[in-house]
């Protein structure tokens, strides 16, 4: 599994590092990152959560 952030779209929310800290963080622009590739096995199921709950889409899981 792979996550992507769209950095045009991504508001810069934080919901997603609230929800998955071990994929995502905030960059020095507060715009969210991934920093990890591939999503670890036992984050799978709340990064998924966090690309679900990004209010503008802008996370999206391959």
């Amino acid at each position: 599994m792979k996550a992507i952030v769209d950095v045009d779209t991504c508001t810069g929310c934080g919901l997603c590092v609230e929800i998955c800290p071990a994929v995502f963080e905030m960059g020095e622009d507060a715009i969210a990152i991934v920093i990890v590739d591939p999503v670890p096995a036992e984050a799978e199921e709340s990064c998924q959560e966090a690309a679900d709950s990004c209010p503008v889409e802008a996370i999206a899981i391959e």
